[in-house]
């Protein structure tokens, strides 16, 4: 065989292969991009480069989108920060000046105006008003997350159940949520709180039995149009409980309308305990919260003391826009036609 022969008088297979090295049965070789520096292909320089892509997966893009939120991020700072000082009050007293213990009174001092040594100054007892915003927001807090927790795993359930069944299961449990909704709520808080007592568990588990309608309508309409999907029946096909199905296929896909649900409960929660109370049927003491100390100096607006009235409502107002803010970057980010 002769190195310069043509291509015509090539035989077959060799042709073959002259055109496309597969075909002929050649070893593949990966096709790669190289970086070349200066010295060449053979240099100190050569580094290979993959043409495609790493695959994304859901996490990567829900982080991404949701740290293109700035208010969010920043909410969450916040919120942070104030969770810490309110839940860790009872630590910072023993080693912080600025912290009192709860409930201290110092009755010659009276009401003083906020200072370096009362950042918030005082009340009418003489007690530190930064110390007990602190009491009283670890309460506020607390009935907001509770009530949140409560509601939606109250919520999600009956909405799962209803959804996922249907039949005479959804009827029985949707009417039920009809004659819920229908209930004026601020009325029969009231009428409970009255007769059971103004206990922060009782307020906690009577809001949670009137916030978990809405939650319980969207998590059955999004069930309803998952369990048709191919890959419920192919679970179903696999033999897979209907428990195991809602638990492991169907919830995971509604996660994003639940924890956005959440974030706003936790706000509903603390916005009407705080109308309970400035009303006169929330916490009772000992116990405090930041609408019983709007109730309590609601009597001082246009006075010196105004700012026993500002600084609760500022703690009120700044806890919703920080968990408003952090509910809409969430629903970004679970959003797949959120833009990247």
């Amino acid at each position: 065989m002769t190195l310069g022969r043509d291509f015509d008088d090539m035989p077959g297979e060799e042709r073959l292969g002259a055109i496309d090295p597969l075909a002929a049965g050649a070893p593949a070789r990966p096709v790669m991009a190289s970086a070349d520096g200066p010295d060449g292909p053979e240099g100190p320089h050569h580094e290979p480069i993959e043409l495609a892509g790493t695959p994304r997966s859901q996490w990567y893009l829900f982080r991404r989108r949701f740290l293109r939120h700035r208010l969010a991020i920043v909410s969450i700072v916040v919120l942070v920060l104030l969770i810490l000082l309110c839940f860790g009050a009872g630590l910072l007293q023993r080693f912080t000046p600025f912290v009192a213990p709860a409930g201290r009174q110092n009755l010659e001092l009276g009401p003083v105006g906020p200072s370096g040594a009362h950042w918030f100054g005082t009340d009418q007892l003489g007690r530190d008003y930064f110390s007990e915003m602190l009491y009283a927001g670890r309460t506020s807090l607390l009935i907001g997350l509770v009530v949140a927790f409560l509601s939606t795993v109250i919520g999600t359930t009956i909405g799962a159940i209803a959804g996922y069944f249907g039949g005479i299961s959804d009827q029985l449990l949707m009417r039920l949520t009809d004659l819920f909704l229908v209930l004026p709520s601020l009325i029969v808080l009231a009428l409970a709180l009255r007769y059971f007592g103004g206990q922060v568990f009782v307020i906690e588990l009577v809001l949670a039995a009137l916030f978990w309608m809405g939650l319980a309508r969207i998590v059955r309409s999004q069930v309803r149009s998952i369990k048709e999907k191919e890959f419920i029946e192919a679970a179903r096909a696999g033999g897979a409980s209907s428990r195991q199905i809602i638990i492991r296929h169907v919830l995971p896909n509604c996660i994003g309308p639940i924890v956005v649900a959440a974030t706003l409960a936790v706000v509903q929660a603390i916005l009407v305990e705080s109308a309970l109370s400035y009303l006169g049927y929330g916490v009772k003491p000992p116990a405090t919260s930041w609408g019983s100390m709007l109730s309590d100096s609601k009597g001082y607006f246009g006075t010196d003391q105004a700012y026993l009235i500002w600084f609760p409502g500022l703690a009120i107002l700044i806890t919703v826009l920080c968990v408003n803010f952090i509910g809409d970057g969430l629903r970004d980010a679970f959003d797949p036609k959120s833009r990247l």
